[in-house]
């Protein structure tokens, strides 16, 4: 516990000492994120520097390596496919810096750079037998053999580009991350007596609770600097990389149904676009007044410190509610 503390703290304090010595220098080189021209209350971010992602994907890294070495497995396949989605972003957030426009990569571009993520991630957790789930509000578990593969995948695709929706103000992914994996780690903690693998994946779960600390370490230096008004963006190179760690701490730790009861508000991210885009092409009008369901908020007058609070707290009392079973 101790050790899990002081590494935490190091990564929040590593995070937030890269925030301080980098953001002067993407403002000098004017890498700033392009916004939106109809989010009209996004007019006064222009300019804003992105990538900030890296001031916390890097000493999460660096911070759970130095600590706790090279020694166990899910953790670090969990760690290269943060950091793969890490890149992916770096790309996209390039491209929109480099040729000043809002899109960088090609939806199908980022399609296939993320399901070739996506399918490493299941065909490992089938290679390892790691095919039981815990089931929400349950203590049971179910075997999907095979099709866990599929599962994988699918988890894969709809959190990271989720919580890439999500992150569309101030403070209100970073927030919403920092309740998932905190409740994410409690729940391992519980599930670790009754576990179908405790024997064998102990200290790997052990280094997944480890690992989530350290992430919510990094996140809290970063939200210093990303909270409203922001001074960094954490771009597409955080966002899409926070969804590749949730997704494999969660899949990693036998919690994949966990991600939609958790991760409520990320999938109300995704479902608001889903049904706005549906819905405006079948009737020419509209669910939301603007999708994702933050901008609705947003314009029917709720601040950003107010919306990020409200997706902090859901998130927080569903997955609390799910901790009350386990005790």
């Amino acid at each position: 516990m101790r050790l899990n503390i002081l590494s935490l703290l190091v990564s929040l304090f590593f995070s937030f000492i890269l925030g301080k010595l980098c953001i002067p220098i993407l403002k000098r080189f004017k890498a700033g994120q392009p916004i939106l021209g109809y989010v009209k209350e996004h007019k006064y971010k222009s300019g804003t520097p992105t990538m900030g992602g890296v001031f916390f994907i890097i000493p999460t890294a660096i911070t759970y390596f130095s600590f706790f070495g090279f020694k166990n497995g899910l953790a670090n396949v969990a760690i290269a496919i943060g950091l793969s989605f890490m890149c992916v972003g770096l790309i996209d957030d390039f491209i929109k810096i480099k040729f000043n426009k809002n899109e960088g990569l090609k939806p199908y571009q980022k399609i296939v750079f993320q399901l070739f993520i996506s399918a490493f991630a299941g065909l490992y957790v089938y290679v390892n037998s790691l095919t039981e789930f815990y089931i929400p509000f349950f203590k049971g578990t179910v075997n999907l053999g095979v099709f866990t593969v599929f599962l994988i995948v699918f988890v894969f695709l709809a959190i990271t580009n989720c919580v890439n929706l999500t992150d569309g103000l101030d403070g209100l992914a970073g927030t919403t991350s920092v309740c998932y994996l905190f409740v994410l780690a409690i729940i391992i903690i519980l599930e670790k007596p009754f576990s179908p693998f405790y024997d064998v994946f102990l200290k790997e779960f052990d280094a997944l609770i480890s690992l989530s600390g350290i992430l919510i370490g990094g996140i809290l230096g970063f939200l210093i600097f990303n909270v409203n008004k922001a001074k960094i963006f954490m771009g597409d190179t955080g966002s899409l990389s926070l969804g590749g760690f949730i997704g494999a701490i969660s899949v990693f730790s036998l919690n994949t149904f966990f991600v939609p009861v958790i991760g409520i508000m990320f999938v109300v991210s995704g479902i608001s676009v889903i049904l706005q885009v549906a819905y405006f092409k079948r009737t020419r009008k509209r669910v939301f007044l603007m999708a994702p369901f933050h901008h609705h908020l947003q314009m029917k007058g709720k601040t950003e410190a107010q919306i990020s609070y409200y997706y902090a707290l859901i998130t927080m009392f569903l997955g609390l509610t799910a901790v009350l079973f386990y005790l």
